[in-house]
């Protein structure tokens, strides 16, 4: 019974939820498939070898395409403890994704950055990006209820391990975005223009990632 339930990933009805959470109930392994397709074709773009302004609009087109089924899964409530450290890792990479996409615009705005490194910081996004997604299709072939060989024990520490290596990723992502910005706030110091950055980024208060 427990695999069941965690090969659904959720046990409440749909009653009263929106269309797209509706979906999400009902067809989580679908779900979970779109989001990792749409990931790495998030990916596959931004692995282009000049990463130009019109190259990230493609990429942020993809990210608001695919915000939809984040948005929804966010209001999945009352999961049992499995199912919501399900929910809580595929939720992991859109945040994963939405600090890439939300930051780097805003880099792409920030004149203390050349744009061979705005390559570079694009592709280290990118790298940590693809490492998440990864996990992401393994944690469907571990929720896949095709996987009959894995007992519940098994089954519950390979999404335990999955959500750790996630986590990490996500903490990766913000240190990584830290590091960048405070590069551009050195930068700006020098040039007295640190409001300047300030007002771009945002203080350490107002910070999302």
């Amino acid at each position: 019974m427990k695999q069941k339930i965690l090969i659904l990933i959720v046990t409440i009805t749909s009653i009263g939820l929106p269309a797209n959470a509706q979906f999400i109930v009902n067809d989580p392994i679908n779900v979970a498939t779109s989001i990792g397709n749409t990931v790495k074709e998030i990916v596959q773009t931004s692995k282009t070898v000049k990463n130009t302004l019109d190259n990230f609009k493609e990429v942020e087109k993809l990210y608001t395409e695919s915000k939809k089924y984040y948005d929804a899964l966010k209001k999945v409530n009352n999961l049992v403890k499995d199912a919501r450290k399900v929910q809580q890792t595929i939720l992991m990479v859109g945040d994963i994704t939405d600090i890439y996409v939300n930051s780097y615009k805003l880099m792409l705005q920030d004149k203390n950055f050349s744009f061979e490194e705005l390559t570079a910081i694009a592709f280290g996004y990118t790298y940590l990006l693809e490492e998440s997604a990864s996990l992401l299709t393994e944690l469907k072939q571990v929720i896949n209820p095709t996987t009959l060989s894995l007992n519940d024990k098994e089954r519950m520490d390979l999404i335990d391990n999955i959500y750790e290596k996630v986590s990490e990723y996500r903490s990766l992502v913000s240190y990584y975005t830290n590091k960048n910005i405070s590069v551009s706030y050195l930068r700006a110091k020098k040039e007295n223009d640190t409001q300047r950055v300030l007002a771009l980024y945002g203080s350490a208060e107002e910070k999302y990632w």
